[in-house]
């Protein structure tokens, strides 16, 4: 047994919000300071009281209509997100609320910019034992919540965002290869170091970001994992159509290209319209390029992941 995706949608919140935008809420930036780092020229926000299930409604609502399902019909629901609505119960299970389905396993997974990835996988495997046939996987973030907004050098990068698809059990390949992979020697490079202890925070409850450390380990790391998802597929990197990395900034996609000698026509661009979206990137960008026909049936796309953690990971797939 076998796995195909079937539906795809996403949602990103309210107006875009542009650099300047920011600049002028009092933000110490620039259009061209932000540009010329990272590419973004946008971002989207989501609204006080907009929560990453509010967002994952939207995204799986059109992942379902494109897949011809009802929510009843799903046995699996995972939800990708580092900023879930609650400590518990899990958006997953909110979602599943929302959504009105009953009975279904539901959880999330938080291995922040790679989770979508991640839950994709292991959707892969449940699907793939034969325990479940059909899956919602969702990457859903609000990143804005976490984001010191004194900080230019991170509040800049981040926007909200969700993207889902539904994975259907199939007797023919869909999905051809996937690879995980974590080293939490590297945690201090990436984290949002605090929590809640006795209903005050404990630590700093805001994002942290060492940038030119976690350019070099991306970079590497995703060409890596990209090599051995080709490697278990049996197939060449020159034979992949549509290479579509997380989306952390444009000098990180462009060197991941280089380093896995694909042309940056071939690679799905979408962080300078969302900004870095965490968990749903990913899922954001290959709705975009399906829903604009660069992505056709039966071509092999390669999605990729790279967050705090560290973690990393790669899935090789036909649509």
């Amino acid at each position: 047994m076998f796995s195909r995706i079937t539906g795809i949608g996403s949602f990103l919140p309210g107006p875009p919000v542009s650099n300047d935008d920011l600049a002028g809420r009092g933000i110490d930036t620039s259009d061209e300071w932000i540009v010329s780092r990272t590419g973004i020229k946008s971002r989207h926000l989501a609204a006080n009281g907009e929560n990453a299930s509010d967002l994952a409604l939207e995204a799986s609502r059109r992942a379902l209509l494109a897949a011809g399902l009802d929510a009843t019909d799903l046995d699996l629901i995972i939800v990708a997100t580092s900023t879930p609505d609650f400590i518990f119960p899990s958006t997953a299970c909110l979602l599943q609320g929302k959504l009105g389905n009953r009975g279904a396993t539901a959880f999330d997974v938080q291995a922040v910019c790679s989770g979508f990835v991640y839950g994709l996988t292991v959707a892969e495997k449940f699907i793939r034992s034969g325990s479940h046939r059909r899956a919602l996987v969702v990457g859903a973030e609000v990143f804005s919540r976490i984001l010191d907004w004194s900080d230019r050098g991170t509040c800049v990068l981040f926007g909200d965002g969700a993207g889902a698809v539904v994975l259907e059990a199939s007797d023919k390949p869909g999905i051809l290869a996937t690879a995980l992979h974590a080293d939490g020697a590297h945690h201090g490079i990436l984290s949002v170091p605090g929590s809640v202890c006795g209903g005050k925070v404990t630590g700093d409850p805001f994002l942290r970001m060492d940038g030119q450390a976690v350019f070099k380990f991306a970079v590497r790391v995703l060409a890596e994992v990209a090599d051995e998802c080709c490697q278990a597929a049996g197939i060449a990197p020159s034979e992949i159509d549509w290479l579509i990395p997380h989306q952390a900034n444009v000098r990180i996609l462009e060197a991941t290209a280089k380093r896995v000698k694909m042309p940056m026509d071939k690679v799905v661009v979408t962080v300078d319209r969302h900004g870095n979206t965490s968990a749903a990137s990913v899922p954001l960008a290959l709705d975009e390029a399906v829903r604009d026909g660069r992505i056709k049936a039966g071509q092999k796309i390669m999605l990729e992941g790279v967050g705090g953690g560290f973690t990393w990971g790669a899935v090789l797939l036909e649509l």
